[in-house]
């Protein structure tokens, strides 16, 4: 959608609402197209699937520097919310570029969004660290099904965000060493170790990781080559693919961000033999946060349910895959398309987009 009278440049996919009405990301970027929008809707449609929630999956996206004033990314949020206030069949979600100061205009404007600040009632996602969360249980679940253990393992977070940061704490408090981390402008790596809580401070003060004094500057396409047990892909699509899956030196894949990694490169780890937990299982915490505080749900009730719903996917995930020498991603797909087949089964009309391949 457009609104030159602000300038605003959107995109709004629901891929589908068999389930209930979707629930899905705002995200601000430069360089989204609509194909990415799409694939990023569907990851919504599997997660929220995977994890048993009455809802389908969308994304919304709007076109610009994530960075920009704070004034001015109001304007446009505000802008996008008003022109989707009659596409009920999506909920608005923080992403990449939003918080949920941002999902408080949102709200503001359409009575529509969830993650919102506690002063309103809501969640913060961010604050909690519920998506990181959500990838430490799903890595200690993995970890039954691997052959190391998370004290004194090494881990590499690309994309040291509010998912990264938190899937970091929780892994160094287990006695885990981070060797190599980056953000959206630097990198920085230590083979004895990083210190997480002074690199979570010096965000917070909104430096870069790049500037930490406890660890060497590198280029941020450098961290594919740094050796360690867990590899977390924390922040864009696609930054393990066919061109750099062979420089990974890992044992486990377990994926922060939504589709981080492509579908060749993921074929390639598992033919390696690197355990990769798929995008729609380990990074479901934040959306079933944000689903239970819709539906009511407190703090406390959202965490537990969080914790116990994604290690119970996890395992049955890794279990079907091993016992039934599939990849990761195949059983993973089958969990989330047979609760979506049963909903759409109790629809009078096909729910499904028709890319096809899907069904």
């Amino acid at each position: 959608m457009y609104e030159p009278s602000v300038g605003l440049k959107g995109i709004l996919v629901v891929d589908n609402v068999a389930r209930g009405p979707s629930i899905g990301g705002l995200r601000i970027a430069p360089d989204v197209s609509v194909g990415e929008c799409m694939r990023l809707a569907r990851a919504m449609t599997l997660k929220n699937a995977a994890a048993g929630l009455p809802h389908g999956g969308g994304k919304s996206v709007i076109a610009a520097d994530p960075a920009m004033p704070a004034s001015r990314k109001e304007v446009l949020v505000r802008a996008l919310a008003k022109s989707l206030r009659n596409i009920d069949e999506y909920i608005f979600g923080p992403d990449m570029g939003t918080d949920e100061t941002c999902m408080a205009w949102v709200k503001d404007e359409i009575g529509r969004a969830v993650a919102l600040p506690r002063d309103l009632g809501g969640i913060p996602l961010d604050e909690i660290g519920a998506t990181g969360a959500g990838l430490f249980h799903a890595l200690e679940a993995a970890l039954e099904f691997s052959s190391f253990s998370l004290k004194g393992s090494r881990f590499v977070v690309q994309g040291f965000g509010a998912v990264g940061k938190h899937a970091a704490r929780l892994l160094a408090a287990q006695g885990a060493v981070l060797v190599a981390v980056s953000d959206s402008r630097g990198a920085v790596m230590n083979a004895d170790g990083l210190d997480v809580q002074s690199l979570m401070v010096l965000k917070d003060e909104g430096r870069s990781v790049a500037e930490f004094p406890g660890g060497i500057p590198v280029g941020r396409e450098d961290l594919i080559d740094v050796e360690c047990d867990i590899w977390i892909p924390a922040a864009r699509p696609d930054v393990i693919n066919e061109g750099n899956v062979g420089r990974l030196r890992t044992k486990m894949v377990v994926q922060g961000a939504n589709i981080p990694v492509t579908p060749g490169a993921e074929a390639e780890l598992h033919r390696k033999g690197v355990l990769s937990i798929p995008d729609f299982i380990a990074n479901a915490g934040g959306v079933i946060c944000a689903a239970m505080e819709y539906h009511g749900a407190s703090e406390e009730q959202a965490m537990r349910v969080l914790g116990e719903k994604i290690r119970e996917n996890t395992r049955q995930v890794l279990g079907d895959a091993f016992r039934r020498n599939l990849a990761p991603r195949e059983a993973a797909m089958q969990l989330a398309l047979g609760r979506i087949r049963t909903a759409m089964g109790l629809r009078r009309y096909s729910l499904f987009s028709s890319a096809p391949g899907f069904l």
